[in-house]
């Protein structure tokens, strides 16, 4: 498994809050927004959005342009290069998530 992978099943998988950072990244593929933007787009507390634009920026799959109030955040090269890895986890994830909640065993983040 390459370092990538890795990292993407521990940020989405692995750690409490994958499930939001998941539909951040989401968002952020399709069109760059700034943090009120997101947080609006998501139904989500502006500090909730803060943290998880900072755990995804430290491991390198956000960006941002600009300074304050409106900066925009966008996927980073790294991401947008291994996308279709992201997007198998989120699948795999999805089908874990939708047995766990048949009465499976697995916990839903």
């Amino acid at each position: 498994m390459k370092a990538v992978q890795r990292l993407l099943w521990w940020i989405i998988a692995g750690s409490k809050g994958g499930v939001n950072r998941k539909r951040i990244i989401e968002v952020l593929h399709d069109t760059p927004m700034n943090m009120n933007q997101l947080a609006a787009e998501l139904g989500l507390d502006y500090t909730t959005i803060r943290h998880h634009i900072k755990v995804l920026m430290k491991n390198n799959l956000v960006v941002t342009q600009g300074k304050g109030y409106g900066a925009l955040y966008f996927t980073s090269d790294m991401l947008e290069e291994n996308y279709d890895e992201f997007l198998k986890i989120s699948e795999r994830i999805g089908k874990k998530n939708k047995t766990a909640g048949r009465g499976g065993s697995d916990n839903e983040q």
